[in-house]
């Protein structure tokens, strides 16, 4: 059985401080929050950080490193708290996603609310009502990940792939949603579709999400996305945002 945190070298570009095998909210909250311990340490070696769903990547150049001082200190650092019931990051953002759930714009919403076990009515209710956590940044260029949905939408994927939803495509699977930022195949369900760009390489800050961002995402009507995809030139698709202490 495997001890977590593990500290693990990955080839010689850095380090891999894992805090679980499989996706849980403490172990992504340890992900995190370890991650901007590592970032205010501001140790010289450490060039980039970033954070998977469970773990913590270091890039560290291993060949000029002195690899013994630095699992010194990360298990220096480890051992000062519980990383599992740890204060998330300062300075994250809410966002308020307005989102047109079912339709044709979003094909799949009935079949994953009876997965669900709910009615399309209460599985709209639900899920724009939820708030989750951006557990990590993949895929695609600011493509979010976030979780985690109440248990019930522990729904499988499916077992072939929809051939292509649009860029802003709100898509459920293992109690996650992703914001797709391109059109492109998927073996998750199409539920919602919001105007949200998720990348926007002309803006200082080309990911719009960072992890540890939660996302509220509330229902709209077909008029109402139209209306915003029509005339948002921001790629903020209606959002509104507020800072979290």
């Amino acid at each position: 059985m495997t001890d977590f945190p593990l500290i693990q070298t990955v080839g010689l570009s850095g380090v891999l401080v894992r805090f679980a095998d499989t996706m849980s909210e403490p172990a992504n909250r340890a992900a995190l929050s370890f991650r901007a311990a590592v970032d205010a340490a501001d140790w010289p070696e450490v060039t980039e950080t970033s954070t998977s769903l469970v773990s913590t990547f270091l890039q560290i150049d291993l060949v000029a490193a002195s690899v013994d001082s630095l699992l010194d200190r990360l298990h220096d650092l480890l051992s000062t708290r519980d990383w599992y019931t740890s204060d998330l990051p300062t300075g994250r953002t809410l966002w308020h996603v307005p989102t047109v759930y079912g339709t044709d714009l979003a094909p799949q919403l009935e079949e994953a609310a009876d997965l669900a076990g709910l009615d399309p009515d209460a599985a709209i209710a639900q899920l724009s009502q939820a708030r989750v956590r951006v557990l990590t940044i993949g895929f695609a260029p600011g493509q979010p990940y976030m979780g985690e949905l109440p248990q019930n939408w522990d729904i499988p994927r499916q077992q072939g792939l929809t051939k292509s939803v649009p860029a802003g495509a709100l898509i459920v699977a293992i109690r996650q949603l992703i914001i797709f930022t391109n059109a492109s195949p998927t073996g998750w369900r199409h539920i919602g579709q919001t105007a949200f760009k998720t990348f926007r390489p002309r803006s200082d800050t080309p990911f719009a999400l960072s992890p540890g961002d939660e996302l509220c995402f509330p229902s709209i009507s077909r008029a109402e996305y139209d209306k915003i995809a029509a005339t948002d030139e921001t790629g903020q698709g209606g959002a509104e945002t507020e800072v979290l202490a």
